[in-house]
C-alpha cells in the first residue's frame, strides 16, 4: 500500500479557494448544485465507459446520487456509484489541476457574488465550491474495474496543501464529505452555515437547483421520535428530486417554469433562455430534441473547436457531451439535448461523422432553430435585439457554412445604417427593401473597422444627399460574409466605396452633364495629379460622389476593398497587390485651387491622397511628412502667417 502524501495546490487553485472562502459565501447554497452535477457526470461516463465493458458495473447497474448529514458531526456528504477515481485522477482532477478553466474563470470574476457564484459551474472549477462552506473536504473513492484495495482517500483544508493515500473501498463510485465550520467564539452559527444540517433545507436545494437530473438523488428518510424530542433517521431512502428525463415528457405536461430550471441545470446560467424549441421528431430518423437559446454567450464563444452545448443521448443513455455534429458552427452558441433512438448505444465521433441520420438529426435541429430565431424576430424585436447583440457575429458566419439555409440567415441579419440609431444593428435586409426610395435598384453599403468610421466616410456623400440608405458595416467578419452575400430578393448588395457610382434612375441628368462638364475642365489638373503621386495610385479622376470632401480612394470592381487589405494584414495574411483609385472632388476649394495654381501641386496631391487614407480609416506610411505638407498649406492660407 502506498504510503500518506501530502502535495501542493497549483497556484490558480489556491487563488480560487481563496476566492471561495472569502468572497462566495452570500452563495454558499450553490456548492450542492456543483457535487451533485460532478456526481451525475460520474455516473454518465460509467454508463459510458460500460458500452464496451459492461463488467465494470459488477452487479450493480443501479445508478444513483445520495445526499446524507450529520448535525453531531456536523458533516454534509454526496456520494454516486459512477465510474470513480484512481489515485492519479484524484490528484489530477482534485488537486494540481492544469486546465485552462480555472485561469479562465479567475479572469472573468468581476466582484458581483451572484454573478460570479455563475460562473463557477460554466468553468469547470466546482468541486472547489465545497470550501464555501466547509474548513475540510474529504473524498473517498474507487475507480469502477478497480480492486477494492485501490481505493484512495483525498483530503485539504483548501489552505494551500492537500493529502491522498490509498483507501480501501468496498464499493465503486466516490464519497465527498464536507466538514462544515465551527461557529466562531460567541456565535451560533458559522455565518449561516448551521442551516445547512436540516433535511428539509438540503432537500428543498436539490429540488432548486437539480430536479431535472436524470438519475435518482436519495436521502434518507426522518420521523419525529416524540419520547427524545427530536427527528431520528431511518434506514429507508426516498427519492428527492424527480429523476425523469425532462426532454422524454410530452410539451403539454411541462411548464415554462420547469423548462428554466432544467437550462440552469444543464447550463449554470441563472438568467432565464431567450427562447427554446422542443420535439419529437419521427419518421425515417427519430429523436427528441430540447435545444435553448442562451441570452449570454460564453467566454469561449470565439473558439470554433471548443464546443459544449449539445448533449447527446440514445434512448436515454448518455453518450457525449459536446456533440458538435449535431450542429453547424455558426449555431455553437445553442444549448440542449438530444435523444436519439437509432443510434447505437457505442456511437463514436467517427461514425458521427459518417452517420446518414446523424445528418438528418442535424438539419433537423438547425431547422428548428432557424425557425425559432424567426419567431422570436417578428415577435418580440426587443428580444431579438438581445440575442443579436450576443451572437449576431457568429450567425454571419452561417451565410457562408450554410448555403442550403443561406436565405433563413440572410433575413435574421442586423446591421447599422444611415437611417438607423446610431450604432445600434437593428436593420434587416427586408427593413432596407422597404424603406428604398423610387427607382433605387440596389442595396448599398459601407465597410470601415469603427462605426464612426463608416458613418463618416466621404463615400456616403451623396448617397445623404439624396436621401438613400446604406448601411455601415463595421464588424470584422464583415468582409467575408459579403464574400457570401451578394444579394438579397433579386436586390444586388453594392460597396459605395468600389468602381464607379452608378445610382441608375437615381441620377438626375443635370449632374451627369456637370460631370462630363468638370471632367473636362479638370483634365490637366487630373493628368498633374496622377505625375504627381506616381507608382502610388491606379488612377486619379473626378468623382460625382463627393459633396463636401476634397478626395476618396475606390477599389476597383473585383478587388480588395482597403478595410479588407488592413484586416489581412492585421492577421498577418498574404494580401494581393492593390493600388487605390483617387477620386477628387471638383466642386472643392482645395482641388479648384489646383485650376489657378500647380506651383505646389506635388505636395497638395499627396495631401489629397493622406486625406483619403486617413478617411478609410488606414495608416500613413510617412505621418510627419503629411504634418510638414499640412502645416505648409495652411501658411498659405492663413493670412498674415
Amino acid at each position: 500500500m502506498a504510503m500518506k502524501e501530502t502535495l501542493g495546490f497549483q497556484a490558480e487553485v489556491k487563488q480560487l479557494l481563496k476566492l471561495m472562502i472569502h468572497s462566495l459565501y452570500g452563495n454558499r447554497e450553490i456548492f450542492l448544485r456543483e457535487l451533485i452535477s460532478n456526481a451525475s457526470d460520474a455516473c454518465d461516463k460509467l454508463r459510458f465507459e460500460a458500452l464496451d465493458k459492461p463488467e465494470l458495473y459488477g452487479g450493480d447497474t443501479d445508478l444513483e446520487i445520495r445526499v446524507n448529514f450529520d448535525p453531531e458531526a456536523r458533516t454534509i456528504t454526496v456520494s454516486d456509484n459512477g465510474i470513480g477515481m484512481s489515485r492519479q485522477e484524484a490528484i489530477d482532477n482534485l488537486g494540481t489541476i492544469a486546465r485552462s478553466g480555472t485561469q479562465e474563470f479567475l479572469g472573468q470574476i468581476s466582484g458581483d457574488k451572484k454573478h460570479d457564484a455563475q460562473l463557477i459551474g460554466q468553468f469547470g472549477v466546482g468541486f472547489y465550491s465545497a470550501f464555501i462552506v466547509a474548513d475540510k473536504v474529504s473524498v473517498v473513492s474507487r475507480r469502477a474495474g478497480a480492486g477494492a484495495d485501490e481505493g484512495v482517500r483525498w483530503e485539504s483544508d483548501g489552505t494551500g496543501e492537500f493529502s491522498v493515500e490509498n483507501f480501501p473501498r468496498e464499493a465503486r463510485g466516490t464519497e465527498v464529505t464536507l466538514h462544515l465550520r465551527a461557529p466562531a467564539e460567541g456565535e451560533s452559527d458559522a455565518g449561516g452555515a448551521d442551516e445547512l444540517l436540516d433535511d428539509w433545507r438540503l432537500r428543498s436545494i436539490v429540488r432548486k437547483y437539480s430536479d431535472h437530473i436524470s438519475l435518482p438523488i436519495k436521502m434518507h428518510q426522518r420521523e419525529w421520535d416524540k419520547d427524545k424530542g427530536q427527528y431520528r433517521t431511518l434506514d429507508e431512502l426516498d427519492t428527492v428530486n424527480q429523476a425523469s428525463a425532462l426532454w422524454a415528457r410530452p410539451r403539454n405536461e411541462i411548464t415554462a417554469e420547469e423548462y428554466h430550471d432544467f437550462y440552469r441545470h444543464l447550463t449554470h446560467d441563472e438568467a432565464d433562455p431567450l427562447g427554446f424549441t422542443h420535439n419529437r421528431v419521427e419518421g425515417r430518423t427519430e429523436y427528441t430534441q430540447l435545444l435553448f437559446l442562451p441570452g449570454t454567450a460564453p467566454f469561449d464563444i470565439w473558439d470554433r473547436e471548443h464546443r459544449h452545448g449539445i448533449r447527446l443521448y440514445v434512448r436515454r443513455v448518455f453518450i457525449m457531451d459536446d456533440a458538435e455534429q449535431l450542429l453547424p458552427a455558426y449555431l455553437r452558441f445553442v444549448r440542449g439535448v438530444v435523444d436519439s433512438g437509432d443510434l447505437p448505444l457505442n456511437v463514436s465521433r467517427e461514425i458521427l461523422q459518417e452517420s446518414r441520420d446523424v445528418k438528418s438529426i442535424r438539419e433537423g435541429c438547425t431547422k428548428r432553430v432557424l425557425t425559432l430565431l424567426e419567431e422570436i424576430a417578428d415577435n418580440d424585436g426587443e428580444k431579438y435585439q438581445s440575442f443579436w447583440k450576443e451572437f449576431g457575429q457568429v450567425l454571419k458566419e452561417g451565410l457562408g457554412e450554410d448555403f442550403g439555409n443561406r436565405e433563413r440567415i440572410a433575413k435574421l441579419l442586423r446591421f447599422a445604417s444611415t437611417k438607423g440609431d446610431g450604432s445600434e444593428q437593428k436593420v434587416g435586409l427586408a427593413d432596407y427593401l422597404g424603406r428604398m426610395v423610387e427607382g433605387q435598384e440596389k442595396i448599398y453599403y459601407v465597410t470601415a473597422d469603427s462605426h464612426a468610421a463608416a458613418a463618416n466616410s466621404p463615400h456616403l456623400e451623396v448617397f445623404v444627399r439624396k436621401g438613400i440608405e446604406v448601411l455601415l458595416l463595421s464588424d470584422r467578419i464583415d468582409e467575408w460574409m459579403l464574400s457570401h452575400l451578394q444579394e438579397f430578393d433579386g436586390k444586388e448588395l453594392v460597396s459605395v466605396s468600389r468602381g464607379d457610382v452608378d445610382l441608375g434612375k437615381l441620377a438626375d441628368e443635370e449632374e451627369k452633364v456637370a460631370q462630363v462638364e468638370a471632367t473636362a475642365e479638370f483634365k490637366d489638373v487630373v493628368a498633374a495629379v496622377r505625375e504627381a503621386l506616381g507608382e502610388q495610385v491606379k488612377d486619379v479622376r473626378i468623382t460625382n460622389r463627393l459633396i463636401d470632401s476634397a478626395s476618396c480612394l475606390v477599389s476597383e470592381e473585383g478587388e480588395i476593398s482597403g478595410n479588407l487589405e488592413r484586416l489581412l494584414r492585421q492577421a498577418g495574411q498574404k494580401v494581393p497587390e492593390r493600388k487605390p483609385i483617387l477620386e477628387i472632388n471638383p466642386a472643392h476649394a482645395l482641388v479648384r485651387r489646383l485650376l489657378e495654381d500647380r506651383s505646389r501641386v506635388a505636395d497638395w496631391s499627396q495631401l489629397l491622397l493622406d486625406q483619403a487614407v486617413l478617411a478609410e480609416g488606414g495608416q500613413l506610411e510617412d505621418p510627419a511628412g503629411f504634418v510638414r505638407r499640412l502645416n505648409a498649406m495652411l501658411v498659405t492660407v492663413v493670412p498674415g502667417a
